[in-house]
């Protein structure tokens, strides 16, 4: 065996040859650097011109050459493709659905799949395409198009199609290369339109992706399509009724199917909790999802989008060929080079049909002159063809300067080649009237030449016009907040304590149990000794002898205060102090007294809204000792840190402590904000101040169709999207509207107490076109009403004081009819008294809030002026 693998094996002559060996590690890099350049320039990166990856430019190439104006079946566009693309069906197949499916350059015939549930195309001997009337008028024009020879020189192709329109930006485009990848989101149709007009106008113009699944996205950092940038996208939806949701719009990237597998999942792990879900989409997503009995529908919206691909990030990255090498560029600067070959490609059609309507008068005025001096008489006389072109040089001589250029051996080859039957019908006044078309079309032709930017202008809102209905934006701009995991998530799991021993864990079902939570809570435990620790949950932690108290812990609550009495050390001096616990270390345990082995702790409470009781405490008999009952109120004592000391209470030892009197609320209610940009409340002071909230408070809101309802402030409440009011709810509020009665096309009035309920309720009639007008708090609202025309009459405006001509009814009631005469316009006065206020606020800027409401600018004007009259019902009455 090894004699054959050695024979003919020459060392001495191998050894010479050694120098001209190449190494596999030579081999491997210049063959990968080809494989790698070959992959990036003809396989997955799209081409600036065009926009269009070698696969995508072949196929719709090779649909040009077949197109006849009829269907043909994709498995014959597939095999024409093959010889101009040497890389098997597959791929072509995969490229032509995937045009197909963006519905703009392929008009689709048959089974094409749904990009919304992800169910495949039919096989291609079944389903049918044709250029659509957009690909045709954008695409394709041969006399501007650069050619090359194909894979195997056989055919000839375009190097790159000229495209006028930024189609890469239309279609988007992602590819995986050999170290290198694109990814450029689709754009909105119009938008891209009118954007290329803002340029050619030499203005800014800013555009974002619209995807066809539709969805709500936030571009806030989009950074013009580069690397780094982020877009987050979400499925739209609503509540139902209270037990079911609805999905209506899925997040670009994903389907029907793959988003009910990751609701399920998230099911299954016990971060949401779902009865069921329905899949009935079929043109449009519909998805319902059941909720269990007593699951807060807001919640769990807001758990999808944390827990489920109903929210998905998306990282573009913006990469083409330009001049055969990837360039990374923003979608700012590939529309602006697109708006610019598209005018360099208009001026070069419009000059190739200057050239070919001058080449037509040209001739024209050849076979005028030819015909009427009679030239072709004497043509017997000449018998080659060199003296007979000697003699029409010399003929047209005389009339050089009535054409645009030189005659040529072509011209005269065309002149000699025109029928007798021609000459001898041939009509000079035709003749002219045709010259003179052709002089105006020529005309035309050098205008838009002179000005091409206008004639681009032009041509785009002619595209938009024939092609743009339909193609509206589907994806909605806006701004999305953040939504924090531990907010929304379920509670999947159960705690349990073995107070005696010192253990907490999910696993110790046979001890006490605590509350249910999840599994990314963390846990405060505090023990007798004075020790406290936080720790994830898990099946079993050790936190030590004898727990005295056990929750789930609140990251930055500031709230939440912790009254405490304790000894410290065994024979030690006994401490008081309040604290709260914001901030920590996650499994470190924390002193809480002075740290004295032995220390113990005599009285704890827990006080969401900051409690301050009163003990009693009860001193052990011993000598010294004068008095056995002391008294300690919290109120007394300040909230600081949980290391400070605390406040000395006696060096006594304590027999018990005891409660004497329950603590009442120190801390006053929270500031709410509502961020119209996002629809949420906040504590961040973004958006328009609400007002201080505690106990059973509530936020009313009217929307522009009429709807009533009344929220708790609950920061994870989602809010109607049309709401035109929204304010703190008092029941003896008085509520002015004035809205649209569909039914009778006419205005009506009324004024009215919110109730208290928590069904939305309809503040105008059922019509489908009843709108609300104007809605307002004010306590005095006075209005401007102008009127139309009536039989050519102008009709003075009025002023109507709404408490005088609406008196208060039940707001479910129709209200008074604002005029018989056809109201145009309606404007709500401000009062004096608000005026006022604001002149006070001015006046003192560290007052005022961002975006008060002009109730709760009265409101707290009259706070600071100590003028306030409030009659214990909402009303408000203002008198400086």
């Amino acid at each position: 065996m090894v004699d054959k693998i050695f024979e003919g094996f020459d060392s001495e002559n191998q050894h010479r040859d050694i120098d001209k060996i190449t190494h596999v590690s030579g081999m491997f890099k210049n063959w990968f650097i080809d494989y790698a350049s070959y992959v990036i320039l003809e396989r997955a990166v799209p081409a600036m011109e065009d926009g269009l990856k070698p696969v995508q430019r072949r196929i719709l190439h090779s649909m040009w050459e077949l197109e006849d104006g009829r269907y043909n079946k994709v498995a014959n566009l597939i095999g024409n493709t093959m010889k101009y693309h040497p890389h098997g069906d597959a791929s072509i197949g995969d490229a032509l659905v995937a045009i197909g499916q963006k519905d703009l350059l392929i008009d689709c015939q048959g089974n094409w799949g749904n990009i919304l549930t992800g169910d495949s195309a039919a096989a291609p001997r079944y389903i049918e395409a044709r250029l659509s009337k957009l690909g045709l008028e954008i695409i394709f024009n041969p006399k501007t198009t650069n050619w090359g020879l194909s894979y195997d020189g056989r055919n000839k192709e375009p190097i790159t199609l000229p495209v006028k329109f930024p189609l890469l930006l239309a279609h988007g485009v992602e590819g995986i290369a050999v170290g290198l990848a694109t990814k450029i989101l689709p754009h909105n149709f119009n938008e891209l339109i009118d954007a290329s007009i803002q340029i050619l106008k030499g203005k800014k113009a800013n555009i974002y992706p619209d995807f066809i699944t539709g969805g709500i996205a936030d571009f806030s950092d989009y950074k013009d399509g580069l690397r780094g940038g982020k877009i987050k996208v979400r499925a739209r939806i609503k509540e139902l009724n209270p037990k079911t949701l609805i999905i209506s719009e899925i997040p670009f990237g994903t389907t029907t199917s793959s988003l009910i597998d990751s609701i399920i999942a998230a099911n299954d792990k016990g971060k949401i909790k779902i009865k069921k879900v329905e899949d009935n989409t079929s043109e449009f997503v519909e998805i319902l999802i059941h909720l269990q009995p007593g699951i807060s529908s807001d919640k769990t919206i807001d758990a999808l989008y944390a827990f489920t691909n109903c929210e998905v990030s998306i990282s573009p990255n913006a990469c083409v060929i330009e001049s055969e090498k990837p360039r990374f560029v923003g979608v700012s600067e590939i529309l602006k080079i697109s708006t610019k070959q598209t005018l360099e490609l208009l001026r070069r059609e419009l000059e190739i049909e200057k050239k070919e309507l001058e080449e037509k008068w040209h001739f024209a005025s050849l076979e005028k002159i030819f015909i009427k001096e009679e030239m072709y008489i004497d043509f017997k006389k000449y018998s080659n063809k060199e003296t007979l072109f000697e003699y029409l040089y010399a003929a047209f001589k005389p009339h050089k300067k009535k054409l645009l250029r030189d005659l040529s051996d072509e011209d005269l080859q065309k002149l000699t080649q025109i029928p007798m039957i021609r000459i001898t019908r041939f009509d000079s006044i035709k003749a002219e009237d045709f010259m003179k078309e052709l002089d105006a079309k020529i005309a035309i032709v050098k205008n838009h030449l002179a000005n091409l930017v206008d004639y681009a202008v032009e041509y785009f809102k002619n595209l938009k016009k024939k092609y743009g209905e339909g193609r509206e934006r589907k994806t909605e701009t806006k701004q999305l907040e953040t939504i924090e995991a531990k907010q929304v998530i379920m509670a999947n799991e159960k705690l349990y304590v073995n107070r005696e021993e010192g253990f907490i864990g999910t696993s110790l079902k046979k001890d006490e149990f605590v509350t249910d939570c999840s599994d990314i809570d963390d846990i405060i435990a505090f023990t007798k000794e004075g020790k406290m620790k936080v720790c994830k949950v898990a099946d079993k932690s050790f936190i030590g002898k004898d727990i005295i108290y056990v929750a789930v812990f609140k990251k930055g609550d500031e709230r939440t205060t912790y009254n405490m009495i304790y000894t410290d050390g065994p024979k030690g001096i006994t401490f008081i102090k309040r604290f709260t616990v914001t901030g920590i270390t996650r499994e470190k345990e924390y002193d809480l007294t002075k740290g004295t082995p032995n220390s113990n702790v005599h009285w704890f409470t827990i006080n969401p809204n900051g409690e301050a009781e009163k003990v009693q405490i009860n001193l052990k008999a011993a000598s010294g000792v004068r008095k056995l009952e002391l008294e300690a109120d919290f109120t007394e004592i300040p909230v600081k840190a949980r290391a400070s000391v605390g406040n000395i209470v006696t060096k006594y030892a304590i027999k018990k402590v005891v409660l004497k009197q329950k603590g009442t609320a120190t801390i006053e209610g929270e500031d709410f904000w509502f961020d119209d940009s996002v629809h949420r409340l906040n504590k961040e002071e973004r958006g328009t101040y609400l007002g201080k909230f505690s106990g059973e408070d509530k936020i009313m809101t009217i929307t522009s169709t009429g709807i009533y309802k009344l929220y708790t402030y609950d920061i994870l409440n989602h809010f109607d999207e049309d709401i035109i009011l929204i304010e703190k709810y008092f029941a003896k509020q008085v509520i002015t509207c004035v809205y649209f009665d569909g039914q009778s096309k006419s205005y009506f009035t009324k004024r009215f107490e919110p109730e208290l309920t928590t069904a939305k309720t309809l503040l105008v009639t059922e019509h489908e076109n009843s709108r609300v007008e104007l809605i307002t708090a004010q306590i005095h609202p006075v209005i401007e009403v102008k009127f139309g025309k009536e039989k050519g009459v102008e009709i003075p405006e009025e002023t109507i004081n709404m408490v005088e001509f609406s008196p208060v009814v039940n707001m479910k009631a129709k209200g008074r009819k604002l005029s018989s005469y056809k109201v145009k316009e309606i404007n709500l006065k401000e009062p004096e008294e608000i005026k006022a206020a604001r002149k006070f606020l001015k006046k003192n800027p560290d007052d005022e809030k961002s975006g008060l409401s002009p109730v709760e600018l009265h409101r707290r004007a009259m706070e600071k002026l100590n003028k306030k009259n409030l009659d214990g019902e909402g009303q408000i009455t203002f008198d400086f």
